[in-house]
């Protein structure tokens, strides 16, 4: 049996809080979850750009009895995602023996910081409503979020080619979730069967007008009296959200760092001696960058 030592504890502690940071992530995204990750367990610096290829359209050709083939030379397009945003969250717990007795303690301290990350990508993720531009926008400021803006959303995706098979989403703040609970067409079991009832008992609106509808405390608020809402309906494909790994600290520098990675995400988590306050310090990181990927792909919907 390896003898219990500091530096095996050191190590054992920064594993079982990089064990309890991605889950309480992830439970905490709404739209990064919803978006295209791409995430490979490679390193890289904040600066760099990832190059996402964007498949060629080509067209069908009508070819005669005996005729030959029209060829064509597709270009693959190119969405650009750079690394730009290094978030953190930094704690520090003066008496790390007491978060090895009891565990609840860490989740005490980890959760806020994880739930920093969350906003910060989920608040990155909803500014890229105004580069949705090749569809036009819907809705008016003060205006409520009706059924049928809802349904030219949806027709908007149609006619803009995203595939039938694509799921789409809507994403809106909390009062125009709550205004879609009570349209009467969709909120009673006589005119909606089970997702009304879900409506009334659950509080949740499930699918509409073929849109997947989820609600989140970030979306954009622009301009004053009324303000703007900027909710988003989308496809997948429409954004990218693009983890890289940062690089572990330089040996000796009394740092101990682990990866936390799950469902193509990934965090760093970093344990340090602060001599200053003799406490040990957490520090919970990662580096991503968001962009659009096909800007027809998605139709900002104001209210």
């Amino acid at each position: 049996m390896a003898a219990i030592t500091s530096a095996n504890v050191a190590n054992a502690l920064v594993k079982l809080v990089a064990a309890d940071a991605l889950p309480a992530l992830m439970g905490n995204l709404v739209m990064g979850n919803l978006v295209n990750r791409n995430f490979e367990p490679s390193l890289a610096q904040a600066g760099d750009t990832i190059n996402v290829p964007i498949p060629p359209t080509l067209v069908a050709n009508n070819i005669a009895q005996g005729g030959t083939v029209t060829t064509q030379n597709p270009s693959l397009g190119n969405a650009q995602i750079v690394l730009n945003t290094h978030a953190e969250a930094t704690f520090q717990i003066p008496d790390v023996t007491k978060v090895l007795a009891v565990p609840d303690l860490l989740r005490l301290y980890m959760e806020p910081a994880v739930v920093a990350l969350a906003e910060k990508i989920e608040s990155d993720i909803l500014a890229l409503y105004s580069q949705f531009t090749a569809n036009t926008p819907l809705g008016f400021a003060g205006s409520p979020l009706t059924e049928g803006l809802v349904d030219e959303a949806e027709t908007a995706l149609f006619n803009a080619k995203v595939p039938t098979s694509a799921q789409k989403y809507l994403v809106v703040d909390g009062s125009t979730y709550s205004q879609l609970r009570q349209i009467p067409r969709f909120s009673e079991y006589n005119t909606a069967g089970e997702a009304g009832v879900r409506a009334m008992i659950d509080g949740t609106v499930g699918k509409l007008k073929d849109f997947f509808v989820f609600r989140s405390q970030f979306v954009a608020k622009t301009g004053a009296g009324p303000a703007t809402t900027q909710h988003l309906a989308f496809a997948k494909d429409s954004i990218g959200l693009c983890v890289r790994r940062l690089p572990q600290p330089l040996p000796g520098t009394g740092a101990i760092a682990e990866y936390s990675e799950l469902g193509n995400f990934g965090m760093r988590v970093m344990m340090s001696y602060q001599p200053n306050t003799l406490a040990q310090q957490f520090t919970v990181d990662c580096l991503y960058g968001v962009a659009v990927l096909r800007n027809n792909f998605g139709v900002q919907v104001r209210s």
